[in-house]
């Protein structure tokens, strides 16, 4: 049971304001780091240069030592006394006087180096040398060269970094290396045919120019995300064998002002000199929004990079040779300067396929996958009304994962359909704790779904209902349309709000009471409603007008815009809104009221199996009078294991998903 509202809160972008070009050198981390690593070094130099302690000595030590007989060997240099022990360590003392000390001890000096306890009296003290003494330091600034080097690269600074800060980071893809080709593509047939001019152009260019033919110096691919827009233009490439430079829109853009046009610049230049090519930009609205639409100006550095982008497709320069492709799923929000003829002379609009194109899609993903002989590509394909490309294929990874799980050698029927219900619904969840009187209000609440929806002619037929939870919904009702559909009627519309309002009307007729989880289907029928009278022009009080602007909506473009209906009017137009679903309401209570036992059979159903397929669902109004128990010993309802088989009977995938 869905209880949540989902609400996508997105934060405004933060543009940065003007400033001066700033040296990418002169980051403001690179100073910080380097205080530190100066704090290190210094410190550690401390600790290196700091005296070892040594043992304090006197005089009347040094007399005992040589009285013990303890000195191997002595030196006297100026006042310094330096001893050699039989341990071989070494004790320096500063004489208070040279001749007290001979007068002390010369008599037992003279007498221990006659017997050979003192081996000498001037012996060669270890010094250390200079490159043991500075080799910490050499080490230290090593480390420090090595850290600088480091973040002036990460910084984009340098002598090369400098010079490549404003170069394209365009990826360049050699002819041989464009595997792509428009077999590739499937379920696009009609734009393959419009960019088979940019193929032969770029194959032999003078065709068309003897002809006095322009070709279209830009192709802007547009289409919902995930129909191939991208890969479409890697088959352009890939046919043509010219080089491709792929870039982001995003990439163009930087924290510093002038970057973005510089790059588009070096872009251009790399695109001539390898003419004929073709330079791709995906997502091109992060850099091609609509100029001065923001509250207090717009992005400089973006517009700048824009007005470079402009001039280099129809300049003064000579841009021959170079066609440019951009794919966008927001051309609305692009400036009309990009749009003009000279620049994106075509635009292709790259849709979602049509059940002839879902299955050549699904077979060109079904490549490297073993099938079990019963799946039939024509029945996913006919379940799967909506999907992109990039969907189908998930669906098809989806069930090739399944199927490991279950360590089985080939991807089965179930697994298809098990993998269709997981993608457009959610995982399972069967350990989830439900208490008797929800899961009474979730199988009643999708039984006036299922109902309502059987007794309406106009709606699909019911292809599953179940009250086991699925993602964020508590159950669903899944309908399967017959055909493709594009348009949608008047009374279609009507019927579906009915549909809608099934689970509240039989919560509130069997129970007494309502409950959230018919807050998405209440807001789903609140836009149809809306829609009807402020975009469809289906109110018969309002008339054919639209009261709904399909326009980008920029927060200053809002606040200078006028409103474009009056308050007189938009109190009728909630009128009506609310007359359309009150009417809806009226006739699903009339239906469930006059189908109650139909009602409750489906909700006892719910109750005791959980997932009603389309053949069970059937067989309860084909034989109204007889108990679950009796229908089932008649041999109607067949194993859920026949029901994913006979999927290819059933058409094609849900255009409406009743979910509480």
């Amino acid at each position: 049971m869905n209880n949540q509202n989902n609400q996508n809160n997105r934060p405004g972008g933060r543009q940065t304001p003007n400033r001066r070009p700033v040296n990418p050198m002169r980051g403001p981390g690179i100073g910080l780091y380097l205080i530190l690593l100066m704090v290190v070094i210094g410190t550690v130099g401390v600790f290196m240069d700091f005296p070892q302690e040594q043992e304090t000595v006197a005089y009347s030590d040094v007399v005992g030592y040589f009285e013990d007989e303890q000195v191997k060997a002595f030196v006297i240099q100026g006042s310094e006394l330096t001893m050699q022990l039989r341990d071989n360590s070494v004790i320096s003392y500063e004489l208070p006087s040279v001749d007290i000390f001979y007068y002390d001890l010369g008599e037992t000096i003279a007498a221990q180096r006659s017997a050979g306890i003192i081996e000498m009296q001037d012996f060669q003290v270890e010094e250390t040398s200079w490159l043991s003494m500075f080799l910490p330091y050499i080490i230290l600034f090593g480390l420090l060269a090595l850290f600088w080097f480091f973040m002036v690269q990460k910084q984009g600074g340098g002598a090369g970094g400098a010079m490549n800060f404003g170069k394209s980071r365009a990826k360049r893809a050699d002819p041989s290396q464009m595997k792509v080709t428009f077999k590739d593509v499937a379920g696009a047939n009609e734009e393959k045919a419009d960019l088979q001019e940019v193929v032969q152009f770029l194959k032999s260019p003078q065709k068309f120019l003897n002809l006095g033919a322009r070709i279209p110096k830009g192709v802007l691919l547009v289409g919902p995300p995930g129909t191939g827009k991208t890969l479409i233009a890697k088959a352009v490439a890939g046919e043509a064998g010219v080089p491709f430079f792929s870039i982001s829109g995003s990439d163009f853009v930087e924290l510093y002002v002038g970057v973005g046009a510089s790059r588009v610049r070096d872009l251009f230049g790399e695109a001539k000199k390898n003419a004929p090519s073709i330079v791709f930009i995906d997502e091109i609205d992060a850099v091609g929004r609509r100029r001065g639409a923001g509250l207090g100006g717009g992005h400089d550095e973006r517009e700048q990079t824009l007005n470079q982008l402009l001039v280099e497709m129809d300049g003064f320069g000579n841009n021959s040779g170079v066609i440019v492709m951009a794919a966008t799923n927001r051309a609305d929000i692009l400036d009309p300067a990009l749009l003009r003829p000279g620049r994106f002379d075509r635009q292709i609009y790259i849709g979602v396929p049509d059940i002839q194109g879902r299955r050549e899609i699904l077979q060109v993903h079904a490549k490297g996958k073993p099938f079990e002989p019963g799946v039939s590509f024509d029945a996913i394909a006919s379940k799967t009304v909506g999907f992109t490309g990039a969907d189908l294929e998930n669906l098809l990874n989806e069930a090739a994962l399944l199927a490991a799980r279950a360590d089985r050698p080939a991807i089965t029927a179930k697994d298809m359909d098990d993998a269709y219900l997981k993608v457009i619904m959610g995982n399972e969840k069967k350990s989830r704790v439900i208490s008797e009187h929800e899961k009474k209000l979730t199988a009643y609440h999708e039984a006036g779904h299922a109902l309502v929806t059987r007794l309406l002619p106009s709606q699909d037929p019911v292809h599953q209902v179940s009250i086991i939870p699925r993602g964020r919904a508590g159950g669903f009702t899944m309908s399967l349309p017959k055909e493709d559909k594009y348009y949608a009627s008047k009374n279609e519309m009507l019927d579906e709000l009915v549909v809608l309002l099934g689970g509240r009307v039989a919560e509130k007729l069997v129970l007494d009471d309502i409950s959230t989880g018919a807050s998405n289907d209440i807001e789903r029928a609140t836009d149809i409603a809306r829609g009807m009278v402020t975009k469809y022009g289906m109110s018969d009080k309002l008339g054919p007008i639209c009261y709904n602007s399909n326009e980008e909506v920029f927060l200053g473009r809002d606040f200078a815009q006028s409103k474009n209906i009056s308050d007189a009017t938009a109190a009728l137009i909630d009128e009506e809104v609310k007359a359309i679903i009150d009417e809806a309401y009226r006739r699903c209570t009339e239906l469930i009221q006059d189908n109650m036992p139909m009602l409750d059979k489906i909700a006892a159903a719910l109750l005791e199996h959980e997932t009603i397929g389309e053949k069970h669902f059937a067989a309860l109004f084909d034989a109204p009078d007889a108990d679950w128990d009796s229908i089932q010993e008649t041999g109607l309802l067949e194993d859920e294991s026949e029901t994913e088989k006979d999927g290819a009977d059933g058409g094609n995938a849900p255009a409406a998903q009743k979910d509480q």
